[in-house]
């Protein structure tokens, strides 16, 4: 259940717009430090970012900062260390090369660029116009904070119009540690989308745990995982019984978390009086510095049964 329409916003430094659990072995795909990577060692990547350095590459990366507001969702992303920077050592939660740390901050009556209020602050970042790509698997590994509300999100995007040019749900959360979703959006199937899974995680590996999160991009299926298993398969018939197919066309990644809004509200039934879909406790939670998204690698490869089969050339 994704939004109901697309998180527009601006970068800082581009302009951009922008249950079914069927027996999955945890158990084989886990080590004291997390799932392992089952990435095809034959396949080509074709990009990677493992925060490694000590600041976000930028030459990968755009930091995003809020424009058009939707959803209503109750923080304003902006470019800054507080709510987007790389951990190394204990900070890093168990990313050996470091890792990406998305942040919500509790600042009262921040205003954006376009004279908005918020009285949180938080990160969100993309490829778009460094790294568009169609097909292949796109994965993340990633640990998430629990709390109601917070929205955290690893994703896809056509750049275009949306939902014309498709959206690609990878994970997100809304802050409920025991499960997950996935989702495509497209002309037709936007919104409160009919092609939407949830994932129930085992308690004792919930999304406080790295999990590595992907998709299966190919021509005519999506397979969705969680640590190397398929818990939601999608074809391109099932797509087309909802309106035209939109995954022909380059997507760039999205790494965010957002706050409360229409989808946490509509999940956890929590109307404020102040922050819709954001409760007290999860007030509290960013007010202690603890609301947060780690990432440890970001990864999209390609194998040759994910491409379109070659078009031979014409016989003379």
């Amino acid at each position: 259940m994704a939004p109901l329409h697309p998180r527009l916003l601006v970068p800082s430094l581009v302009l951009a717009m922008g249950l079914f659990l069927g027996g999955i072995g945890f158990g084989q795909t886990a080590s004291s430090s997390g799932p392992v990577d089952k990435t095809d060692p034959s396949a080509k990547t074709v990009f990677f970012d493992d925060f490694s350095g000590q600041t976000l590459d930028l030459t990968k990366w755009n930091v995003v900062i809020t424009g058009q507001n939707v959803n209503n969702e109750q923080q304003a992303y902006v470019d800054a260390p507080e709510v987007v920077s790389i951990a190394h050592g204990a900070e890093a939660e168990g990313a050996a090369n470091g890792a990406l740390v998305l942040k919500a901050v509790f600042r009262p009556g921040f205003v954006t660029p376009n004279n908005r209020k918020f009285d949180f602050i938080s990160g969100r970042i993309n490829t778009r116009g460094k790294f568009e790509s169609a097909y292949g698997t796109w994965a993340a590994r990633i640990r998430l904070s629990a709390g109601a509300g917070l929205w955290p999100a690893f994703w896809a995007l056509g750049t275009g119009r949306w939902p014309d040019t498709g959206e690609v749900d990878v994970m997100e959360n809304v802050g409920d540690a025991t499960w997950f979703s996935s989702a495509l959006h497209g002309p037709g199937y936007s919104g409160n989308t009919p092609l939407v899974k949830r994932m129930t995680l085992p308690a004792s590996r919930d999304v406080t745990a790295w999990h590595i999160y992907s998709v299966d991009w190919s021509p005519e299926q999506f397979r969705f995982k969680v640590d190397g298993e398929t818990y939601y398969e999608v074809s391109r018939a099932m797509i087309e019984k909802y309106g035209r197919y939109a995954y022909d066309n380059p997507k760039y990644v999205i790494l965010n978390l957002a706050l409360g809004g229409d989808y946490p509200k509509s999940v956890n039934k929590v109307p404020g009086p102040h922050y819709p879909g954001l409760p007290e406790a999860s007030v509290q939670l960013i007010k202690d510095g603890q609301a947060k998204m780690l990432v440890d690698w970001v990864r999209v490869t390609q194998s040759p049964g994910q491409l379109p089969a070659p078009v031979a050339p014409p016989v003379r």
